[in-house]
């Protein structure tokens, strides 16, 4: 038996090319375009067969009778005893234009080309699409009832059905299968669409919160949805039983399941929260839709649909297919395949394996570069306060990565040293002395990285101080307040808004400012420290949104208590989980591979949360933890023995890890 196949390198193609190939003595014959002659090895690799029984005919879609040569067309006349049409656009994001181009002319061209050959049957592989967006239950005797065809996909699909239902002079059958999914015996599938495009909400559901708190989900309309392998065996068996003609054959799931259905299968699947309560999206159907357009009018409101939409993968006309409206009964289908043994496995026992196989070669996450090396190599990257501490370690992290990494710091011998350090391990560091606390050696500084640099594409705000001691031991040393302002504050700012006109010019830019979980939790004895982190964290809050339309990001890191030089004069750390300066540079390298708003642990934002929740409760804390820890020595002006802690003091450094006190 002879077969001409279109869409035979498809998704659906492919397998059916596989399935046909299994009958004794088929030969397949299948269009594809000159220019990809150089494929056809690999498919008969593929379908593990020869060259006389896999035979490519050359040829395009889009051609009158699909371009094929007039020699081809009289071997193949009178050949062909079952010709099968897949080629199509299947994507609702594609432009109008191809899919008019491919979906209606292409299946014109196709319908022409099967009469030329005299082929024994056409089969149209449709789609549900074909009947719109039609309320209620759409039978398989039904066409010309389908409604609401106004997106280009549904009307391309409706329209191709159309012509091979009025034009098409050889019998004929039509076959329109659901959304179609991955094997359900593997998982394997090639690009993300239908149900697909909701998998990454599902995973950023599971990443933000624990499996077993209840999450809010829409119920929406109904979805229909089939594997793969059921599509192709469907197809296959149908083909070879059906003779009249002019029958259609729904290739859907008779269950169907809500939009709510399905994404609670899939949370399932992937680990994540179940949907407890459900929302109705048809309660969006009585918005007026003068509001909806009045609302879309508004710039802001755009630009939050669009970012949202972008961030998840979701197309823009995912919204209006929540609501789908219409069921579709499968009776014809079903009676032909009855003891056929093919029928459409449950959701249930499948979808595990689409996530699977979804999350390990579909995620498009996978594909994206997110190495430090990929992010900054060749990259211009400053560090301030780079020749130790938490600076240092990011520094080496750059350097290593291949970033043109700059440090800058007030003593040269440390600047020296943290040099040889990078020589030695086969990189360097460019280094510049510099007080960012003085205004003008800030400018100098500055005016040498636009000349010597062009400006810089990272800059990481490390430099800092910190003054442990209690206010009441501050009363007379105001000067405190003054200086740590001066370089956590003003001195951090003069180096952001020096370098932003450059970044501004190059519409790209990353600023990481390293702040202190101790913003979050209000931390006794560092008013000074955490007054400073608290200013530079509003003052980038504000730039945030000055900047976000001109390609400029910033992150915010709410860091813990790291053990750095900075901490070693109070001797009570010493006793206290910290992070190593190792692990502080890897959250650098965070920010600046993922660039979000903020890092913060989570005790940082339990901290924050208390505070806006329950303020007094949160001072309660803070206070009894501020009475169990004296001031250090140096605080105190006080050269007498140390301080012994309590057992109550020692259990709370365990439990509070990282917060300063």
């Amino acid at each position: 038996m002879h077969y001409f196949v279109t869409g035979a390198t498809g998704f659906i193609g492919k397998r059916l090319v596989k399935k046909l190939l299994e009958r004794k003595g088929a030969v397949v014959h299948f269009l594809i375009r000159k220019e990809s002659e150089s494929k056809v090895a690999a498919l008969r690799a593929y379908w593990g067969a020869s060259a006389a029984r896999l035979v490519p005919v050359f040829g395009d879609l889009t051609a009158k009778k699909l371009g094929v040569s007039g020699d081809d067309v009289k071997k193949l006349k009178g050949q062909i005893d079952h010709f099968y049409h897949l080629a199509a656009v299947y994507d609702l994001e594609a432009d109008e234009e191809s899919q008019i181009a491919v979906n209606i002319e292409g299946t014109r061209n196709t319908v022409e080309f099967a009469k030329a050959i005299d082929a024994g049957h056409f089969h149209h592989v449709s789609s549900i699409a074909a009947a719109g967006l039609y309320e209620g239950v759409f039978r398989e005797d039904m066409f010309e009832e389908a409604e609401n065809c106004e997106h280009p996909y549904f009307m391309t699909k409706h329209e191709s059905e159309k012509i091979v239902r009025k034009e098409c002079k050889v019998p004929w059958s039509v076959y329109r299968p659901a959304a179609v999914v991955g094997d359900s015996r593997t998982g394997e599938m090639d690009k993300i669409d239908g149900p697909y495009y909701f998998f990454k909400l599902i995973q950023r559901m599971r990443q933000l919160l624990p499996p077993w708190m209840p999450s809010i989900g829409l119920e929406g309309g109904r979805i229909n949805i089939v594997p793969v392998d059921f599509v192709v065996a469907s197809l296959d068996h149908i083909s070879h039983q059906q003779k009249a003609s002019g029958k259609c054959f729904h290739l859907v799931d008779p269950i169907g399941y809500r939009v709510g259905d399905v994404l609670n299968i899939l949370s399932k699947a992937a680990h994540a929260p179940k949907m407890n309560l459900f929302v109705n999206a048809a309660l969006l159907g009585f918005i007026p839709k003068s509001v909806k357009k009045g609302l879309m009018a508004l710039g802001p409101v755009r630009r939050i649909q669009q970012a949202v939409l972008k961030d998840l993968r979701l197309p823009d006309d995912i919204l209006t297919f929540v609501n789908y409206p219409t069921r579709f009964d499968c009776r014809e289908t079903q009676a032909a395949l009855a003891g056929s043994g093919i029928e459409c496995p449950n959701l249930n026992d499948y979808a595990w394996r689409l996530w699977d196989y979804w999350e390990r070669h579909l995620d498009p996450d996978l594909h994206i570069d997110r190495t430090l090396k990929g992010t900054v190599a060749g990259k211009v990257v400053l560090i301030t306060g780079g020749s130790s501490g938490i600076g240092l370690a990011a520094a080496h992290k750059f350097a290593e990565a291949g970033a043109v990494t700059l440090i800058c710091g007030r003593d040269q011998d440390k600047l020296d040293e943290a040099c040889k350090e990078a020589k030695a391990k086969g990189y360097q560091f460019i280094a510049y002395p510099v007080d960012i606390a003085d205004m003008a050696d800030c400018d100098r500084f500055i005016q040498a990285l636009v000349d010597k640099h062009g400006g810089v594409d990272y800059l990481i705000n490390n430099a800092g101080r910190s003054i442990r001691r209690a206010i009441e031991s501050s009363y007379d040393r105001f000067h405190d307040y003054e200086r740590t302002m001066q370089l956590n504050y003003f001195g951090c700012l003069r180096v952001t808004m020096g370098l932003l006109p450059g970044m501004v010019a190059k519409r790209k830019g990353h600023v990481v400012n390293i702040s202190s979980i101790g913003v979050l939790t209000n931390a006794p004895r560092f008013s000074a420290y955490v007054a400073s982190k608290a200013a530079l964290d509003a003052w980038t809050r504000c730039a945030s949104s000055e900047f976000a339309d001109q390609g400029i990001t910033f992150t915010t890191i709410n860091m813990p208590l790291v053990r750095t030089p900075m901490i070693a004069p109070t001797k009570i750390y010493n006793n206290v989980p910290t992070l190593a300066p190792e692990e502080a540079a890897d959250l650098i390298a965070q920010a600046c591979i993922f660039k979000p708003v903020r890092i913060a642990t989570r005790l940082g934002i339990t901290g924050q949360v208390m505070h806006a929740l329950v303020p007094r409760v949160a001072q309660i804390v803070m206070n009894t933890s501020f009475r169990m820890f004296p001031d250090s020595l140096a605080a105190k002006g006080d050269k007498g023995a140390r301080p012994q802690l309590s057992p109550e003091a020692v259990a709370m450094q365990q439990m509070m890890r990282g917060i300063h006190f």
